[in-house]
């Protein structure tokens, strides 16, 4: 669905699966620091709200939304957090640029997950324009940082829930 019509902040809070006891990494791009700095503030304020503990919320800046990979691969080796949330902005431009990093961190991103068994989310806005932007990140559509730390906080409970469990796919047991 098109965020024209969805706020991104909505959400069913009794979804969520309790967070006391688990730990999270954000990686925020310092490139289009304005847009980024506020959807960190809301990922961060959403994961405090729902009971993570400060002190087991981890936060990494690098420069750029490309770099994300790789500090959310040295955020995680460093603090085996349950799951890490990157958040960037890559505004398209004149040039096709953004195209090639959105791709790389995407792909870069869904590889850790399914080699490590962790989520880590993509938290990158990919919009057309600076005005798109600050609509996505606390305007008009709300804040995808607090989209973004939903998502971190259902896949890692949903971890933490299968854990132990015998999960069988298919027919039977």
């Amino acid at each position: 669905m098109s965020s024209a019509n969805k706020n991104l902040s909505s959400y069913n809070e009794e979804s969520l699966p309790s967070a006391e006891k688990l730990k999270f990494g954000i990686v925020v791009s310092d490139w289009n620091e304005e847009i980024t700095h506020a959807l960190y503030e809301g990922c961060y304020d959403t994961l405090i709200k729902h009971g993570v503990q400060v002190e087991n919320i981890h936060t990494v800046q690098v420069p750029g939304t490309f770099e994300l990979p790789q500090g959310a691969r040295i955020l995680n080796k460093n603090r085996n957090v349950d799951a890490t949330i990157c958040i960037g902005c890559v505004i398209k431009g004149e040039t096709s640029h953004n195209e090639y990093i959105n791709m790389s961190v995407a792909q870069g991103l869904q590889n850790m997950a399914i080699a490590s068994s962790k989520p880590f989310i993509f938290g990158v806005l990919t919009p057309n324009t600076m005005e798109q932007a600050k609509d996505r990140a606390g305007g008009k559509y709300g804040n995808k940082g607090v989209e973004a730390a939903v998502t971190a906080l259902r896949m890692a409970g949903l971890s933490e829930q299968l854990e132990g469990e015998n999960t069988s796919i298919g027919f039977g047991k």
